[in-house]
C-alpha cells in the first residue's frame, strides 16, 4: 500500500508530535481509514517530506509522530509559468490539477476576451482559496515537495507584457512551429493556453508584440484542459524530466 502523503502549512521537525487539521483527519480516518501505527508523510513546503506513523486518533483528530526526513524527488529541472485562460468550473480545475501533476511551477490564471467567468469581489477570493487546494491535493498525490505558486487573476495585457527575458509559448491551432523547433533559455518557460474559444485576433498579435511564439501541437483542434496537458507534457519531455 502507498503510504499518504499529507500537507502541513506550519514548519515540521522532527521528533515532534503533530495533529493535523480536521479535514486532513477526516480523510485518513474515513476515506483512508488509517489507524494508530499507520505510516504517513508529511511535507511542509520546503522540498522535504517526513515519514510519520499515527500515535493518537480522535474523533476529529489524528495526532503524529514526526520521524527522519527525507528529499523530495518530484520536482522538474525546468522552470514553467502557465498563463492559462481562465475557464468555466471543472475545466479549469482539471487544467490546474494536471499542471501541477506534471511540474508546473508557477500559474497565472488570465482574464481573455474569450474568457466566459466573471471574476470579481468575494468570487475571485472563493476561487482562489478553491484553486489552492486542488493545488495541495495534486501535490499531495504528485510525490512533489513544493506547492505550485498560483496569482490572483490578471488582464490579458498585464500577462503578455512580463517575463522578458524569458522564452515564452502561446499555443494556437494552425501555428507554423512546433514545440521541438523552439530553444529556451536557462530551463525557463513562460506556456499560455486560452480558453473555449481560444485566443481572439487582436490578443494574438499583440501577444505577437510582446515576442510570444505561436506553436502548435498536432493537427487537431484540442479543448483547453487537453491542451495543458499536451502542451507541458511535451515542453517536459523536451526539456525538463518527462521521459
Amino acid at each position: 500500500m502507498r503510504v499518504p502523503r499529507v500537507y502541513i502549512e506550519e514548519k515540521i521537525y522532527s521528533g515532534e508530535i503533530t495533529s493535523l487539521s480536521s479535514d486532513k483527519a477526516h480523510h485518513i480516518l474515513h476515506v483512508l481509514r488509517l489507524r494508530v501505527g499507520d505510516q504517513v508523510k508529511l511535507f511542509d513546503n520546503s522540498g522535504l517530506q517526513f515519514n510519520a506513523h499515527i500515535v493518537e486518533t480522535e474523533k476529529r483528530a489524528v495526532h503524529v509522530k514526526v520521524e527522519e526526513q527525507e528529499e523530495c524527488l518530484g520536482e522538474s529541472p525546468l522552470d514553467i509559468t502557465l498563463c492559462l485562460a481562465v475557464s468555466k468550473g471543472q475545466h479549469m480545475d482539471f487544467s490546474i490539477q494536471k499542471a501541477v501533476e506534471l511540474g508546473v511551477k508557477n500559474i497565472t490564471p488570465i482574464i481573455s476576451e474569450y474568457s466566459n467567468v466573471k471574476l470579481v469581489g468575494d468570487r475571485e477570493t472563493n476561487k482562489l482559496t478553491h484553486w489552492k487546494k486542488i493545488i495541495v491535493g495534486a501535490t499531495e498525490q504528485s510525490g512533489r515537495g513544493l506547492l505550485t505558486k498560483i496569482e490572483s487573476p490578471v488582464a490579458f495585457d498585464e500577462a503578455i507584457e512580463s517575463h522578458d527575458e524569458v522564452t515564452k509559448i502561446l499555443l494556437y491551432p494552425g501555428a507554423e512551429k512546433s514545440m521541438s523547433d523552439i530553444e529556451i533559455k536557462e530551463r525557463k518557460l513562460i506556456l499560455m493556453v486560452g480558453s473555449e474559444g481560444g485566443f481572439s485576433d487582436f490578443e494574438f498579435q499583440k501577444a505577437m508584440d510582446n515576442n510570444f511564439v505561436p506553436v502548435n501541437v498536432g493537427p487537431r483542434i484540442l479543448r483547453a484542459e487537453t491542451a495543458v496537458v499536451c502542451g507541458v507534457s511535451l515542453a517536459q519531455q523536451l526539456w525538463g524530466d518527462l521521459n
